[in-house]
């Protein structure tokens, strides 16, 4: 099997992205964008023109990807032409789009359960990393990633090593989820990655994640549009949201570097919008205030 040759561009662009500290998934996507607009010049990306940039961009909204892909492929040349090419100039070429943002989708607790109760097996492998998902908010590649030593049963907690943007960080762990890993634990005795792939010196790939919680959505007969394994991420957020747990100590947990990310599950959490008083009820006290004071 022969091995892909590398260019001293490629090369110095993968030093800049190590250099500034990204992450693997970051690192794959920005070298796919730059990629894609070589293939589209016929020629270097390093010698693109702004004339070159518009006609990409006009190419790439043509071929209906969606705005989230189209904007992160910009923000790989982005990257390309500041960092490694050092014509910053380039930034003002590449134009991101706009969508519209749409409420993320949540699962109830008895939607929840019954996702968990019917995970496939065999064994409690997915049903446990799906509860982790679930009872601690990480997204897949996050859980996909854990290493046995990283459960911290004395101080009932979980670390997260290099999470997205290449952060560390701590999330609960609650006494219910583990009891469920020491139950897993016992019967499958994973060493190194908690949840081993195939061969079992890999860690479980987030599709087959993806995979096996499609499966158990099935089975659960939930048929919620647009629900995906990231709504168990969603769902945490919310139900904590929903419980009274203030907004800041959720934005740690999920790992979000701005409130203003974790503060759109404000916008879902029904049952904290259902019970907030309206200002309304006010005039009702003080209209029977001034109708006593008459009576008076």
């Amino acid at each position: 099997m022969t091995q892909e040759k590398i260019s001293p561009l490629r090369a110095r662009m993968i030093e800049d992205m190590q250099i500034k500290g990204l992450g693997e998934s970051s690192q794959k996507a920005h070298i796919r964008a730059v990629r894609d607009l070589a293939e589209f010049l016929g020629r270097s990306p390093a010698t693109a023109t702004a004339e070159d940039l518009r006609a990409y961009q006009l190419h790439t909204a043509d071929t209906n990807v969606t705005p989230s892909t189209y904007n992160v492929r910009l923000v790989g040349l982005r990257f390309f032409f500041e960092a490694t090419c050092k014509r910053p100039e380039m930034k003002e070429c590449l134009h991101f789009r706009t969508e519209p943002r749409k409420l993320p989708v949540v699962f109830s607790a008895e939607e929840v359960f019954e996702i968990l109760r019917v995970a496939p097996g065999p064994g409690l492998k997915y049903r446990a990393a799906l509860s982790i998902s679930y009872g601690t908010g990480l997204r897949a590649s996050e859980v996909c990633n854990l290493k046995v030593g990283d459960i911290d049963s004395d101080r009932m907690l979980i670390h997260v090593e290099r999470g997205k943007g290449g952060k560390d960080r701590k999330v609960m762990l609650s006494p219910g989820l583990l009891e469920l890993l020491r139950d897993y634990w016992r019967e499958a005795r994973p060493d190194g990655w908690l949840f081993p792939g195939k061969p079992r010196i890999n860690p479980l790939s987030p599709r087959q994640l993806h995979r096996a919680f499609s499966a158990a959505k099935h089975l659960a007969g939930i048929k919620k549009p647009r629900s995906t394994l990231h709504s168990l991420r969603h769902s945490f957020a919310t139900h904590l949201l929903e419980a009274g747990t203030d907004v800041r100590v959720i934005q740690v947990l999920l790992g979000h570097a701005k409130l203003s990310t974790t503060a759109r599950y404000t916008h879902v959490a029904t049952k904290t919008i259902r019970d907030t008083p309206s200002p309304f009820e006010a005039l009702k006290q003080l209209n029977l205030r001034t109708r006593k004071r008459k009576r008076e």
